[in-house]
């Protein structure tokens, strides 16, 4: 790869960085379903999300118009200074932890919304089109071990430590402004990390002028031209919407009410699903080489599907740990196959707006979905399990979709 030393440096400043990240996004749910305020935190992620809409629209266009590792470094600073800001009002101050925790949240959410779909343009424009596989699986374990570290590191920080007969690893249970503290210098160590990156560009992204909405136009022209890469892109996020909704917001829940277990075992959780993502990461390509990219995709989606009817029959915390690991094979399988192929097919000139286009979809789905969630039913006496219910249904519904139109998708892609 003629890019390596570059495409390394980023991998590892996203390492960095997404493991306090984490840590902050388990922790912030953990401290609202302990607190009982579950549904006011389902509240301010609904706010969060709507806002995002706008947000993430605007990020695709700035993404394919300017410097793309000048736009990383300005997201690096700037939250490293909001968050590290946050971290010492939540020190001084008592009261507020509410919304020092959901600006945090906040904070960090929208960072995603431009981060990622940079981060994928970035890896497109600096890779060769052969390497392209293997960058989406580099991407996968590289996030997905950040994830793993976060949850392990949340569950020790959050509990005060683990001890048994034969070890005692325990410390003072960090509080959230020390976390969130944590969290704002590993912005700064990314900021310069990327820094230091030297690359050439191997996609050439011709240059454009006009306003923000002739721009975002453009994005939309092309997935019009493209209608069958459209309903590829959005009902391929299927599974991810529902893991999002799952770890942000229902799994505390779950936990909590459902399996009546304490929230180290919501942490932990978070490693066994990060085991299962490495795993795809490293091993999707092999596992499915022979099978087409929309079959496999497809397979994975039911699979979903019933690891999801698992958690709703089941009270054991065993289960849950198994049925999470498979959780996380499952939704990275998904990611890696649909980012290589979504590498292949979309010209980086747009890449940014495409992920951002997407991502409303996304957005949009999970707007729905917190709505209904919201309301007091899903909050009480474990009645979790009925919004893990209509989850089901969902993941169901996009695999149904993808198989009827499974051959316009693979025609028009190989157009």
């Amino acid at each position: 790869m003629k890019n390596l030393g570059a495409i390394r440096l980023l991998l590892f400043a996203n390492f960095i960085s997404g493991i306090a990240q984490g840590i902050s996004m388990i922790s912030i749910p953990l401290y609202f379903a302990q607190s009982s305020q579950s549904n006011w935190f389902n509240n301010a992620y609904v706010l969060i999300t709507i806002v995002s809409l706008f947000w993430s629209l605007y990020g695709g266009t700035l993404i394919d118009k300017y410097n793309r590792k000048k736009i990383f470094l300005c997201l690096n600073l700037v939250n490293g200074l909001a968050i590290g800001s946050i971290a010492y009002l939540e020190s001084t101050t008592t009261g507020y932890t509410n919304y020092m925790a959901a600006m945090v949240f906040a904070m960090t959410f929208w960072n995603y919304n431009l981060h990622y779909p940079c981060f994928y343009a970035f890896m497109q424009e600096i890779t060769e089109k052969e390497h392209y596989d293997k960058i989406a699986s580099y991407i996968e374990v590289q996030s997905q071990m950040a994830s793993a570290l976060a949850g392990a590191s949340a569950a020790f920080l959050i509990s005060g430590g683990f001890a048994n007969q034969y070890y005692d690893l325990t410390v003072e249970p960090w509080t959230l402004s020390q976390i969130f503290a944590l969290d704002a210098l590993t912005y700064f160590a990314a900021l310069a990390i990327i820094f230091l990156m030297r690359f050439k560009p191997l996609s050439h992204r011709a240059a454009e002028g006009g306003t923000v909405l002739y721009r975002l136009r453009l994005g939309f022209n092309y997935l019009k031209e493209h209608p069958y890469t459209f309903l590829f892109g959005i009902a391929t996020q299927s599974v991810f919407i529902v893991v999002l909704l799952h770890v942000f917001n229902l799994a505390p829940i779950y936990v909590s009410q459902h399996l009546k277990a304490s929230s180290e075992v919501f942490a932990v959780s978070e490693v066994f699903y990060a085991s299962g993502a490495i795993l795809a990461g490293l091993a999707v390509h092999k596992i499915f080489n022979k099978m087409p990219f929309l079959q496999v995709i497809i397979l994975l989606i039911f699979i979903s599907v019933f690891e999801y009817c698992c958690l709703i029959l089941s009270y054991s915390i065993l289960i849950f740990y198994l049925m999470t690991f498979l959780l996380g094979f499952t939704n990275a399988g998904i990611r890696v196959v649909r980012v290589s192929h979504l590498f292949k097919i979309i010209p980086n000139q747009i890449m940014g707006r495409a992920n951002s286009i997407f991502f409303l979809t996304n957005a949009f789905s999970r707007i729905i979905f917190l709505s209904i969630f919201s309301l007091p039913f899903f909050h009480q006496d474990g009645q979790v399990i009925y919004s893990f219910m209509i989850l089901t249904v969902f993941m169901l519904l996009t695999a149904l979709i993808l198989l009827f139109f499974f051959s316009r998708i693979i025609q028009e892609n190989k157009s």
